[in-house]
């Protein structure tokens, strides 16, 4: 059964493996991380890492029992309550509900281990994947997203506000 973890410096490899398989697929509904995201990996996981120490932003790592990472689950900005979500899923898994029963959880542990009330996450309109996902998890569409919010892409933002 996958498990969601926090992200740790023991991760990395799995994390990098994970960007690398599922670049060109990733590519496909969102912005391209591009070439100096793999060329400078170690450098910006360990910023990554630095920031999640600091309480700003939380990441999560879906592990699979043999130690893979299945998906990456993001919060970014985390003030006043409020937090943004980003996620993304081994094109090998989808379809299967993964996606939406890991936000779920995430949307539990938001409230539980960080406090926040409300999450928004954007998507853009031809990620109709990413668009189920989030209303099946309990999002609801509340404004358009712009190309700046979308690396280029317009779309709708969605937000979830949350039980504690």
């Amino acid at each position: 059964m996958p498990e969601l973890k926090r992200l740790h410096i023991s991760h990395a490899p799995a994390v990098l493996a994970f960007e690398l398989a599922n670049r060109s697929y990733f590519a496909a509904s969102v912005s391209d991380r591009g070439d100096d995201f793999f060329d400078q990996f170690t450098d910006r996981y360990n910023a990554v890492l630095a920031e999640h120490e600091t309480g700003s932003c939380a990441f999560y790592v879906l592990v699979a029992e043999d130690g893979s990472v299945l998906g990456r689950f993001n919060l970014y900005d985390l003030a006043d309550g409020t937090a943004r979500l980003g996620y993304r899923v081994a094109e090998r898994v989808t379809g299967r509900g993964l996606a939406t029963t890991t936000v779920r959880e995430l949307c539990r542990t938001a409230t539980a281990i960080h406090g926040l009330c409300t999450l928004r996450a954007a998507t853009s309109h031809d990620n109709a994947a990413s668009r189920k996902v989030l209303t099946r998890a309990g999002f609801v569409p509340v404004g358009p997203a712009t190309p700046a919010d979308l690396g280029g892409r317009s779309g709708t933002w969605y937000q979830r506000d949350l039980q504690p």
